[in-house]
């Protein structure tokens, strides 16, 4: 591939894995208004975040199955399109009920980007070139966490919160005509496999089944926990813990993104040197030192007061930068003849943890600043541990393997 190509497609894989953080971060300042306006708790809002999250697990099982049948790039363009329609429907929406009902559907459709776009990184290349480019694209992925909630605070200034869902709809399109003209295919048709209901649920079973992949997958899901409870506290920790306003939530987004991508070009740099189990190591170990500090810093004086406050999620976000994409690589390489089928598996354990997270222990860890990183703390100790648990059983049984079914 040349380089200019190259680049062009680097940047564009990056754009589609941005739609879960444009999702989820662009609409956090304007959930005091779209509250005011519904007329319900802040307990309710956070509804606005699972419902996204847990309409993205239940469809992320399908996404790279599908993808591992039709080619990547069919299932990649109808995603972003359906996404933009969804988007205008949350625009327009009246309720949080209706609004909740185009937020299951932009769930549904957002994961075709953020899963399948990993997988063609794997298609494309092998070994250290593919953790590096991994790590270019968590990158710039990790920009997006910083750019939408300070985007979302100028559009409120701009003019209402719908304003924030129609520039989503705008991003889904354009991604969507982006990825039907320049990207190219990664997955031969010789290589696919048969595009049956019964083949696709039975691969996903298959996957899901592989007791390493199991422990892998939770590892990873329970290690970027800790940093994810942040993010989806946000909207609590910014303006309820630290006294700020609608647009100040870049204090603790460009800080926590900063890390992240310091950590991913960490990651690439290293790639060519180290194993990449001891990267994962390194950077647990880099995120639980910066857990237990924001813990300590938590529970001291001056607590809410900058830059003290977000040292903690910042140094989480480095380690967490340092040890994602390698959990990403490993996780399609334990099936490597159903690379997409692995992705959306692991998205799957990812994605309703989080949904979990931001439903159930968000509203009770975030109520006051000491609770939310011990909870981080403990999230990350428990991802750790799994990932040791993997290790030992790698070392104990060889790589099972699963062959592409014959229609």
């Amino acid at each position: 591939m040349r380089p200019a190509s190259l680049a062009l497609t680097t940047v564009l894989l990056a754009l589609l894995g941005m739609f879960g953080p444009f999702s989820i971060d662009t609409p956090f300042p304007a959930f005091a208004a779209m509250g005011e306006q519904f007329r319900v708790s802040d307990a309710a809002m956070q509804l606005v975040v699972s419902a996204y999250l847990a309409s993205f697990a239940a469809m992320s099982l399908f996404h790279g199955p599908i993808s591992d049948a039709v080619g990547r790039k069919p299932v990649m363009v109808t995603g972003a399109a359906v996404y933009a329609l969804a988007s205008i429907g949350c625009a327009l929406a009246t309720s949080l009920e209706l609004l909740l009902v185009f937020r299951v559907l932009q769930g549904m459709s957002a994961g075709a980007g953020t899963i399948v776009s990993r997988t063609v990184v794997r298609d494309l290349f092998e070994g250290a070139r593919a953790q590096q480019l991994m790590s270019v694209v968590a990158m710039i992925f990790a920009l997006g966490p910083a750019i939408a909630p300070i985007m979302g605070g100028w559009l409120l200034l701009v003019g209402p919160w719908p304003l924030i869902f129609w520039f989503l709809a705008i991003f889904g399109a354009t991604i969507a005509i982006a990825v039907l003209v320049l990207l190219p295919e990664s997955h031969p048709r010789e290589e696919r496999s048969p595009l049956h209901v019964r083949s696709i649920l039975g691969n996903v079973a298959d996957v899901s089944r592989l007791r390493r992949f199991q422990v892998l997958s939770a590892a990873q899901a329970f290690s970027f926990a800790g940093q994810f409870l942040y993010i989806a506290a946000a909207p609590i920790f910014v303006v309820s813990l630290l006294g700020k306003g609608p647009q100040d939530f870049w204090i603790f987004f460009v800080p926590m993104v900063g890390g992240m991508v310091l950590g991913s070009f960490t990651n690439a740099r290293l790639a060519n040197r180290f194993d990449g189990h001891l990267l994962i190591t390194a950077g647990q170990c880099v995120a639980i030192t910066g857990a237990v500090t924001g813990m300590v810093l938590a529970f001291g004086p001056g607590a809410a007061t900058l830059p003290w406050a977000v040292v903690g999620p910042t140094a989480i976000a480095f380690g967490t930068g340092i040890s994602l994409p390698v959990y990403q690589l490993a996780l399609l390489d334990a099936v490597p003849h159903a690379r997409g089928t692995a992705a959306s598996v692991s998205t799957f354990a990812m994605l309703l943890l989080n949904a979990v997270l931001a439903s159930v222990v968000v509203p009770v860890a975030a109520t006051s600043l000491g609770r939310l990183a011990a909870t981080s703390l403990g999230l990350l100790l428990l991802g750790i541990t799994l990932f040791h648990v993997h290790r030992v059983g790698a070392r104990a049984t060889p790589a099972p393997s699963l062959q592409p079914e014959v229609p």
